[in-house]
């Protein structure tokens, strides 16, 4: 039972989703000067887009390695010190870009944000900790609203930002994060009690030796490697979606940035309305299994478009895909301890992030491939034809493991 009860419940769900918006709208802010900042570091387009592609796996290395340390840390001193000391931290890194005068500086902003941002994992623990376990896939759905809802604000304020100066988007993002570590120092409890903490071990807090938790239970392996699939054919977006917007379409910023927008306000819709009612209805097996198709056909048709508004018609099947991943995390929390949720989303988020390094780098490959001249493949789509089979794989393999766990359940009720 969580030591968050009544109206301070209310008060550390009002901070996490409050945190989350802000945290997310600050990440976005830099998306739309952090690549020109860049290119006025590495003197050409070109040698920017390769340096961009580095610093977006440098940041889901440091992910990758950090957050079952951060995890761990929290089932050792709790959630609250933890998230605070990430959200300060993100806010120190904010500045330390916004001063950054060469690309070693910006390179160093990237490790500090990977490694900060692995908060988010202490962040689902939290949830874990206040929510029963029928109640998770709501809790993470708003969760995904919230980013969500940073995620549509956030370049469009950049944006505007930039055009101010391209450090001011980071003076801004700085101000944002520290904003939400005063509000988090004023108003968040302690949301694990003390007889359910977990000595640390670095055993448990590397990032193997945290995944180890992950073949502890047999539907947890099959769901972790779900969220691998997932989390690569996700990839697609932010390795070739601007290129491919331009290359095909001959859309600009403004048609980029309105469209990241819908898929944010679309998420919000899913996540913060569906999911609830969905998982209701069918429960989180089915609910998720139904989000994987979802999006694997609205990934086709991407690929398959013709035209921009064909793209843009396809992002609303693409946008179920939103079903999976709460029910994704609910499931998940369900076959471990108390004391061990952080570093389940630990070794969660360090699943996600081999797929951050790996995927932009092949669907970028891929995607530079399919237009070359020469190509035994000419067409541009290929990418999201790609990423469309990989999350038909994810939605097969999790309707497999829901099944196999439906049925394990049904013959221990009989005996």
């Amino acid at each position: 039972m969580s030591i968050v009860s009544g109206s301070k419940r209310q008060a550390a769900i009002a901070f996490i989703f409050v945190t989350a918006v802000l945290d997310i709208v600050a990440m976005g802010i830099i998306i739309p000067v952090l690549p020109s900042l860049i290119e006025e570091f590495a003197g050409s387009n070109a040698n920017a887009g390769w340096i961009n592609g580095v610093f977006v796996a440098l940041w889901a290395g440091m992910q990758f390695v950090a957050s079952p340390v951060i995890g761990s840390l929290s089932d050792k001193y709790g959630r609250r010190p933890v998230i605070l000391l990430s959200t300060i931290g993100l806010s120190a890194d904010y500045v330390l870009m916004a001063l950054a005068p060469n690309l070693w500086w910006l390179a160093l902003g990237r490790i500090v944000a990977g490694i900060t941002s692995s908060s988010f994992t202490t962040v689902f623990a939290y949830m874990a900790d206040i929510t029963p376990p029928e109640g998770r896939a709501k809790a993470y759905g708003m969760i995904g609203a919230a980013f969500s809802a940073g995620f549509v604000a956030g370049p469009l304020l950049g944006g505007f930002l930039g055009e101010i100066s391209p450090r001011a988007p980071f003076w801004v993002a700085a101000g944002m994060s520290g904003l939400a570590f005063l509000y988090g120092l004023l108003v968040l409890p302690e949301s694990l009690a003390p007889e359910k903490r977990m000595a640390f071990s670095w055993r448990r807090a590397n990032p193997f030796g945290a995944m180890v938790l992950l073949r502890s239970h047999p539907e947890l392996s099959g769901l972790a490697a779900v969220t691998f699939l997932l989390h690569f054919a996700h990839h697609v977006f932010s390795a070739v979606f601007v290129l491919y917007a331009a290359y095909r379409y001959n859309w600009h910023a403004w048609e980029v940035g309105v469209l990241l927008a819908m898929v944010g306000v679309l998420d919000m819709i899913v996540q913060g309305l569906l999911v609830s009612r969905v998982v209701k209805r069918f429960g989180d097996r089915a609910t998720m299994v139904f989000g994987l198709f979802g999006g694997a056909i609205g990934i086709a048709l991407m690929g398959l478009a013709p035209t921009g508004l064909m793209f843009t018609l396809a992002m609303l099947p693409n946008a179920l895909w939103g079903l999976a991943m709460p029910t994704l995390q609910s499931l998940m929390t369900q076959h471990v301890s108390e004391s061990e949720q952080g570093q389940l989303q630990g070794a969660t988020m360090s699943v996600a992030s081999i797929a951050g390094v790996a995927s932009p780098l092949f669907f970028g490959a891929v995607y530079a491939f399919s237009i070359s001249e020469d190509s035994p493949l000419p067409y541009p789509g290929l990418s999201f034809l790609i990423a469309s089979l990989v999350l038909l794989s994810a939605a097969l393999l999790g309707w497999s493991v829901a099944r196999t766990a439906n049925r394990a359940e049904a013959q221990e009720q009989a005996s």
